[in-house]
C-alpha cells in the first residue's frame, strides 16, 4: 500500500516536470511583429472597431447553431428507440423532424440560406 502510493506521488511528480520542462524549451525565443499581433478573424486589430458588420454572416452563424444543437438532440433518439415503445418513439420524432423541416423550410422561403444577392 505504502509503495503504490509513494510511485503514484512520484509519477506525478516526473510528469509535472516533463511539462515544465516542455514549456520552458519549446519557447520561441524570436517574435517578430505579425506574430505577436493578435488575429481577428480576418479584421485589422488596429482599425476601427466600429466597422459594418454583415447581418448576413451572424445571420448564418446562428442558423449553424440551432441546426448543431438540434442534431445534439436528434442522436441519442436511436438510444431511446430500445427504451421506449416504438409507437410513442415514431411520434416524438416524426414531430421533432417535421419542425426542424418546417423551420428549414422558413428560412429557405426567407432567403437566409443564400450567401450571394
Amino acid at each position: 500500500m505504502m509503495l503504490t502510493s509513494y510511485s503514484i506521488i512520484m509519477i506525478m511528480l516526473l510528469s509535472t516536470i516533463i511539462m515544465m520542462l516542455a514549456t520552458l524549451l519549446s519557447k520561441k525565443q524570436i517574435e517578430d511583429r505579425e506574430k505577436s499581433s493578435p488575429f481577428e478573424c480576418g479584421f485589422d486589430p488596429k482599425s476601427s472597431a466600429r466597422l459594418p458588420f454583415s447581418l448576413r454572416f451572424f445571420l448564418i452563424a446562428v442558423i449553424f447553431l440551432i441546426f448543431d444543437v438540434e442534431i445534439a438532440l436528434l442522436l441519442p433518439m436511436t438510444i431511446i428507440l430500445y427504451m421506449s415503445s416504438i409507437m410513442m418513439w415514431a411520434t416524438i420524432s416524426t414531430t421533432f423532424l417535421l419542425i426542424l423541416l418546417m423551420g428549414l423550410y422558413h428560412e429557405w422561403n426567407q432567403g437566409s440560406l443564400e450567401w450571394a444577392s
